[in-house]
């Protein structure tokens, strides 16, 4: 399984515990709906698109997003959520092949 470039930002930069922030994750995936042909080839390229997106905060899953193959190459996710002490944000996505892929940041509030 290939391994996929993930980032997540956490907006602002800098937070204090209590806050709410914006977390925008972006993942590079090809998206591919299964009703595009290759133009070299002239071949259907076959469905490969996210279908689960799950953003899980110090062990507990903060939300879950269900996708179809309808979002963008490349596509961004973004959540608000409420900073509860420092600890790990992680965001685990699976694809319409099986393939699952994890990227994960530290929480950090200042203060």
């Amino acid at each position: 399984m290939e391994e996929r470039k993930a980032l997540i930002k956490i907006k602002p930069k800098s937070y204090a515990d209590g806050e709410i922030v914006k977390v925008d994750f972006m993942v590079m995936h090809p998206m591919e709906t299964g009703m595009r042909k290759d133009k070299k080839t002239g071949q259907i390229v076959p469905a490969k698109y996210i279908n689960s997106v799950k953003f899980d905060y110090n062990g507990k899953i903060i939300t879950s997003m269900n996708v179809w193959e309808s979002v963008s190459v490349n596509p961004v996710f973004t959540i608000y959520m409420k900073v509860n002490g420092a600890g790990n944000l992680k965001v685990t996505f699976t694809d319409s092949t099986g393939e699952v892929n994890e990227s994960s940041i530290e929480i950090k509030p200042k203060g």
